[in-house]
């Protein structure tokens, strides 16, 4: 059940027979104008690039997909022109289904203007991983990166949310979206690992996947990471040593450090533990309290 059918449930439901009250505004399904105008992006784009390729079929991969030798010759607009390139029909329509089914949850929960942040970002770094990641032959049609980002976005924001459907429009299928990302990211780094030549799309997946994950954090969503974590735990280990006194410092740092130093002598203290120590000094310089 997505957003927009939810509030369209309690939008016609009218609690206890009540009717509505006549000055209450009316919920309105958002215009999804970042949406719609992306998916057209990409429509008018891939027709483009049909007939490109019909009528010269080396000018893609050579002048418009992202690639080293294009760098080497400082083609600079290969890293715009191939954000919105697709390796086929069937990566573009999974690409634009994925885009609309999975964006306008995206675009109703972050809004439109982090909609199309997340997107672009999604691409860029689909881009800067192939060429990390890729070697110098290859040529990438970058328009998976932003659908990827999304993807993953939409994972970190609803990582327990189910999804239902049917695989290969026969076989029913439920599965929540953290596992989708996760399908997402072993197929990105499977692909990498096994198929590196030609003109490829699938390189673009796995910075894709980490710029939305990046960035829904950013917002706010998803579990803190290790760095979150590490980072909150030195700051209250800070403020805590912070608001002790010299005799308490004394009592629950020092101790201990110098009964180790007895017993195992002073090559046996850690990094962190000799950086106690030094904050020693700073105690003895400070006011008593």
């Amino acid at each position: 059940m997505t957003i927009e059918s939810v509030c369209d449930t309690v939008t016609v439901m009218r609690l206890s027979g009540r009717r509505a009250y006549s000055h209450a505004p009316r919920w309105t399904p958002p215009q999804r104008v970042v949406l719609y105008s992306v998916i057209g992006l990409n429509v008018a784009i891939f027709c483009a690039q049909l007939f490109l390729q019909a009528s010269q079929p080396e000018l893609i991969g050579r002048y418009l997909g992202l690639s080293y030798r294009g760098i080497d010759q400082a083609y600079a607009w290969q890293f715009l022109s191939a954000m919105f390139l697709h390796v086929g029909f069937l990566s573009f329509a999974a690409s634009v289904a994925a885009l609309y089914f999975v964006g306008r949850d995206v675009e109703a929960i972050i809004g439109q203007r982090h909609f199309l942040y997340l997107y672009l970002c999604g691409m860029i770094a689909g881009e800067l991983g192939h060429l990390f990641l890729m070697p110098k032959a290859t040529a990438l049609l970058a328009g998976e990166g932003g659908i990827a980002a999304i993807i993953v976005a939409y994972a970190t924001i609803l990582p327990e949310l189910e999804i239902a459907g049917a695989l290969f429009f026969v076989v029913p299928l439920k599965l929540r979206t953290k596992h989708l990302a996760y399908a997402l990211l072993a197929a990105s780094i499977m692909m990498i690992l096994f198929v590196r030549h030609g003109i490829v799309g699938h390189s673009a997946w796995i910075g894709g996947c980490a710029a939305g994950w990046f960035y829904a954090h950013l917002l706010g969503f998803g579990r803190p990471s290790f760095i979150q974590r590490s980072l909150s735990r030195r700051r209250q280990a800070g403020e805590r040593l912070r608001q002790m006194s010299f005799n308490e410092f004394v009592s629950e740092e020092i101790d201990p450090l110098l009964d180790k130093i007895s017993c195992s002598g002073l090559g046996s203290l850690t990094r962190s533990e000799r950086r106690t120590l030094a904050r020693v000094r700073e105690k003895m310089a400070e006011p008593p309290q």
